[in-house]
């Protein structure tokens, strides 16, 4: 779990690159010649789907550790937290029931919506069901996603033995004692790092690789696939609003709270998250926020950060609608049990989606190999227009620690109810006096204002960090 320090850090303004530089103009325009090549060039463009191919299988070589890493170190995490206070405790059981309602919407959605149906006859060896010999009785199941030596797991190409075998390496770490705990914990923080690094490098070739998807999509399938790509951005986007007006409104109202009141209060860090399509750059100006308002110092600090990895609510809706989309693309049929099946799979390998650039595309090819079923060649396809998608899910997700944190708080009893309810009712006036706040303890010897001086915050428990965080 990172520090408000370390999340901070990673949010803070950076030099303003060139537009040329940024990755999702880059796949944008990779996606805008693939098409036109695609439609130029059918013959050729079947001949390109080795690009997609290759890109693919960098993605793959690093999608194992990177899995098992996360799971292992979410568990270390959720342990922790489960001893340390009550407002851990209590959040992880928010963050799972709200994490399952989103995946069992998505999927909902996504029967109902039939995304991805008019795609055209898509192909894939991948994509064909797996062989029919073997045992393929619940004991022959059972038996399979078990790993039979530790290093299998990861040569074997069977995700789901990484996953169990990640889940009990986990919980066998929590039973060591703290300072050796300590020390495994910070080397497996280095190495997954390095992982983070090693798949950053390979985002960096995602337009060369969407270039070649959509390529071979478009020369093999006309115009089908652009059709229900648009669609499948169009009712995604429209799953997001159903999610957070309804599922989030009626949790915030059961908690005594108007969720288009809290969605006005945050509007400025909202708008930069959809403008950067990224959760981090509103962070600054949400523990300030938060904290001022009312929820209390220990809630901010310990549900904001622990919602990175666990209380992804966009990256849930993502992953369940892209899935069925790519089985109805390609032709792969989907019953009630191996949709279960897939929310349970969903439910570890969502955690951790934020820890990295582009994170919940990785974790999502990662539940597409993890299926053994579905096929990954379209993963790369679904990267055309994953900038379009993600602006979407990195608002649901940060949105949904808003009220995560506002729910836990008043949950647990660690907020003033009656200020976080002055402050939602009149945000204008509540800025106004933290400016005054502020700017009162600029001006004092000391560097902070007298209580007597700010009546209406003088409870807020504001951190020292916040006071130096930027609201940009």
């Amino acid at each position: 779990m990172k520090s408000q320090e370390q999340l901070l850090e990673a949010a803070a303004p950076r030099p303003k690159k060139a537009w040329y530089c940024s990755l999702g103009t880059q796949v944008m325009i990779a996606m805008a010649l693939g098409i036109g090549v695609g439609f130029a060039f059918p013959g050729f463009s079947a001949q390109l789907k080795i690009v997609g191919d290759l890109f693919l299988a960098l993605i793959k070589a690093g999608i194992a550790p990177l899995v098992f890493l996360t799971v292992v170190l979410g568990i270390l995490s959720a342990g922790n937290l489960k001893q340390a206070s009550r407002i851990g405790f209590s959040a992880l059981i928010y963050f799972e029931v709200i994490s399952t309602v989103a995946l069992g919407l998505g999927l909902l959605a996504a029967n109902l919506l039939q995304v991805g149906e008019g795609a055209g006859a898509l192909t894939a060896n991948s994509g064909k069901p797996p062989a029919t010999d073997g045992d393929h009785s619940f004991a022959g199941f059972l038996k399979g996603i078990f790993p039979e030596n530790f290093f299998g797991a990861f040569t074997s190409g069977q995700l789901l033995q990484v996953v169990i075998l990640a889940v009990i390496f986990g919980a066998g770490l929590l039973t060591l004692k703290p300072a050796v705990l300590g020390r495994i914990q910070g080397g497996l923080d280095t190495v997954s790092e390095a992982f983070f690094g090693f798949i950053n490098v390979i985002m960096k070739l995602a337009p060369i690789g969407a270039f070649g998807a959509i390529a071979y999509s478009v020369g093999t399938n006309g115009s089908a696939m652009l059709i229900a790509l648009a669609q499948l951005v169009l009712e995604y986007w429209a799953v997001v609003a159903l999610f957070i007006t309804v599922v989030l409104g009626l949790v915030c109202l059961i908690a005594g709270f108007n969720v288009f009141r809290i969605l006005r209060f945050v509007k400025v860090e909202m708008s930069l998250v959809l403008g950067t399509a990224s959760s981090e750059s509103a962070l600054p100006g949400l523990l300030k926020k938060l904290t001022a308002m009312g929820c209390s110092k220990q809630s901010v600090g310990l549900v904001v950060p622990t919602g990175y990895a666990f209380n992804l609510d966009g990256t849930s809706l993502y992953m369940s609608m892209c899935t069925i989309f790519l089985a109805n693309a390609f032709g792969v049929h989907m019953g009630l049990g191996e949709q279960l099946g897939l929310l349970a799979i969903m439910l570890l390998t969502s955690k951790g989606a934020a820890t990295v650039s582009g994170g919940t595309y990785v974790v999502f090819a990662s539940t597409v190999a993890a299926t053994g079923y579905l096929p990954l060649e379209g993963v790369a396809i679904l990267f055309g227009v994953y900038r379009f998608m993600s602006m979407a899910t990195a608002f649901c997700n940060t949105f949904g620690n808003v009220v995560a944190t506002i729910v836990v708080s008043k949950m647990t009893k660690e907020m003033d109810a009656r200020k976080v309810r002055r402050a939602l009712a009149d945000p204008a006036a509540f800025f106004a006096e933290m400016d005054r706040q502020e700017a009162l303890e600029a001006a004092s010897p000391t560097g902070h204002g007298t209580a007597a001086e700010t009546p209406a915050l003088a409870t807020s428990g504001a951190p020292e960090i916040v006071s130096t965080a930027s609201t940009k």
